[in-house]
């Protein structure tokens, strides 16, 4: 796997699968430098890693600038190093092919699409805009044969720097919890429910004793607004919720039989799940 580092410290932002279950972290440099990490903090919703070097000796590692995702455009250039295939330091280039892709790998799916060669070892490396800047981790690609085929995937970076945060200080990432299950709105729910589109989230199940069931939210609500952000769609709301500290009080609009309702809502924390 790959990583870069992000500070003079030597941490270390990589993806979880490259680290999760690991005994021993070793990170080489390409000056042949071999040292020992710990982990600092992981978020396997995510796939972010956040690891450090363990040197005994005073040293002032170089570092890479962390760019801004909200601001990357499609066809832009990017430039991706890694090590795919254990072979280290090799650099790609390609464009921007879309951004917002949603692959099914987490809740909080957002990737930045690139034909830039992405291969196995290439995860956790960086995706880099034309000022050198980091605008993406590399994580995941698309292919039949295990190969590039121009179809390579990186979580922009400000998905990264929002919950450094949490894995420098607690290891782990608190998210806001809202307790509700909610599905797509298609065309022949939009026909049932009688809206102007499709636009929303529909609450199939409410959570008992949860944030959306104390706050009056109902089964068969279509959740339009969430703290004054438009839901454009079922995969919108998760991140909105996310981003919301626990304990913290948001309006959520909702269209209830036809009529809109503001509902006043306290988020809570997500609960840590527990494998079964």
């Amino acid at each position: 796997g790959t990583g870069f580092i992000i500070d003079r410290e030597g941490y270390i932002l990589t993806n979880n699968h490259v680290v999760e279950g690991a005994d021993i972290i070793k990170v080489t440099l390409q000056n042949d430098k071999e040292y020992e990490a710990q982990l600092i903090g992981s978020d396997p919703k995510t796939d972010i890693a956040l690891i450090k070097i363990k040197s005994g000796e005073t040293t002032s590692f170089p570092f890479l600038s962390m760019g801004d995702s909200n601001h990357v455009e499609v066809g832009e250039w990017v430039v991706a190093i890694g090590n795919p295939f254990g072979l280290d330091h090799t650099v790609t280039t390609g464009v921007v092919s879309a951004k917002g892709r949603n692959i099914g790998a987490g809740p909080y799916d957002e990737f930045i699409q690139t034909d830039a060669s992405i291969n196995p070892g290439n995860s956790g490396g960086p995706l880099l805009n034309m000022n050198g800047d980091v605008i993406g981790i590399n994580t995941a690609i698309y292919s039949g044969s295990g190969g590039n085929v121009g179809i390579g995937f990186a979580l922009p970076i400000n998905m990264a720097k929002d919950i450094l945060d949490d894995l420098k200080q607690k290891g782990k990432v608190t998210r806001g919890w809202l307790g509700v299950m909610i599905q797509r709105i298609t065309p022949e729910l939009q026909e049932s429910f009688k809206l102007e589109n499709s636009q929303g989230a529909l609450v199939n199940d409410i959570v008992p004793n949860g944030p959306a069931y104390l706050g009056g939210m109902k089964r068969g609500d279509v959740i339009t607004r969430f703290d004054d952000v438009e839901i454009s769609s079922m995969e919108t709301l998760p991140k909105q919720v996310a981003s919301i500290k626990p304990g913290e009080s948001v309006k959520v609009e909702v269209i209830r039989e036809g009529v809109t309702k503001v509902l006043n809502i306290k988020i809570e924390p997500m609960k840590e799940e527990k494998p079964a």
